[in-house]
């Protein structure tokens, strides 16, 4: 397996060298200083097992966790759930529309990535982080700067992390991002251990592919007997879990007690997920379950999207719940929705346009938009 460190030296001078990239590909993650000041600034720390040479973070798996901590650019003139990657080329990026990044630092190991995240607790007064999964076909940048998207536009309390899994980021390489989606679980618990032992709360958001991360991680917690982590665990949300409904269930019987609130998203609208189970040769994924029937035994939230259109650069449908404008208007106070489901799932609708069934153990919300309730 090839080995690259990813040195302070070698990481400061790529990055400075990113906007410049502009002939041949376009890179995958600008830095840009002249964007600090423009629009929202979120501070997102990163933590990934992809191999870092030649100026960017590849495809290659390593069998470590490198750790970094971005600035990145929420530009201003942009809808909720948008985020358009800046590219190269003769005018540059447009720091108005486009997400970058305006600085960026390596942390080194376990040992400066801790340090880092503790002082910014402190700075912050918060004991909170909300860890970013991302799924199928992301490129790191892509992940970055949705983790940065989704902890602005829902206005979610505490620290961003970012968990940087090695994806091929190709559309037609689905069978090694499953593997490496395998591979990657040992690298998550590791930053979950670590951010627990640190005296930090966990909210775990995951998507797609990345949800059986997640589930994976729980599962091995359980068996580790780590129920110190488990507890600080403050929830789960999983958008468009690609993940076989069988094997979900397994999970879910091993792991025991969920973490609350459990809520996953879900969207029979969800074009790549179709493509997903025929791949698979299953007949649905979790992530478009039309009922909670199959999953009724858990103590889940199911949230139902179909109605809703997937945002700018969602034409699959793929992540509308944090794409769609619509869903992220209604859903944008987390702390209200959290409350609800925690103390009286039935009192939803008038919280939120919809439809809630009970079904066992689980919750089914089929979300309406505002203009046809």
């Amino acid at each position: 397996m090839t080995r690259a460190i990813l040195s302070r030296r070698s990481f400061m001078a790529s990055a400075a060298c990113l906007p410049l990239l502009a002939c041949g590909d376009a890179p995958d993650l600008m830095i840009v200083p002249e964007a600090a000041g423009l629009g929202s600034s979120e501070t997102v720390f990163v933590a990934t097992n992809r191999i870092f040479a030649d100026g960017a973070f590849q495809v290659d798996r390593q069998e470590y966790l490198s750790f970094a901590r971005f600035s990145v650019n929420v530009p201003p003139d942009r809808l909720a759930g948008a985020v358009n990657p800046a590219r190269g080329g003769p005018r540059g990026p447009n720091l108005q529309s486009d997400f970058v990044a305006s600085s960026g630092e390596q942390l080194g190991g376990d040992r400066g990535f801790r340090e880092a995240l503790i002082a910014e607790a402190k700075r912050r007064g918060t004991r909170e982080v909300m860890i970013f999964i991302h799924g199928f076909n992301n490129t790191f940048g892509s992940g970055l700067y949705r983790t940065a998207q989704i902890r602005h536009d829902f206005d979610i309390p505490g620290l961003a992390v970012h968990y940087a899994w090695p994806s091929a980021a190709h559309p037609l390489w689905y069978a090694y991002d499953r593997d490496s989606a395998l591979f990657a679980r040992d690298g998550l618990e590791q930053l979950v251990t670590q951010i627990t032992d640190a005296g930090l709360n966990v909210v775990l958001i995951a998507h797609s592919l990345g949800s059986s991360v997640v589930m994976e991680l729980l599962r091995q917690l359980r068996i580790g007997r780590r129920e110190d982590v488990i507890g600080q665990i403050n929830g789960v949300i999983l958008f468009s879990p690609d993940i076989d409904v069988d094997v979900f269930r397994s999970q879910a019987m091993r792991i025991g007690e969920l973490p609350q609130p459990f809520i996953i998203f879900t969207s029979q609208r969800d074009r790549a997920l179709g493509l997903s189970a025929r791949i698979t040769g299953s007949p649905a994924r979790v992530g478009n379950l039309a009922s909670a029937d199959e999953v009724a035994d858990f103590e889940i939230t199911l949230i139902d999207i179909s109605e809703f259109q997937g945002g700018t650069r969602d034409p699959f449908n793929h992540f509308a719940g944090a794409t769609s404008p619509a869903v992220i208007q209604i859903l944008r106070d987390v702390n209200r929705v959290n409350q609800s489901f925690e103390q009286d799932p039935t009192q939803l609708p008038g919280l939120i346009p919809g439809t809630v069934l009970i079904i066992q153990n689980a919750t089914q919300v089929v979300l309406s938009p505002p203009n046809l309730r």
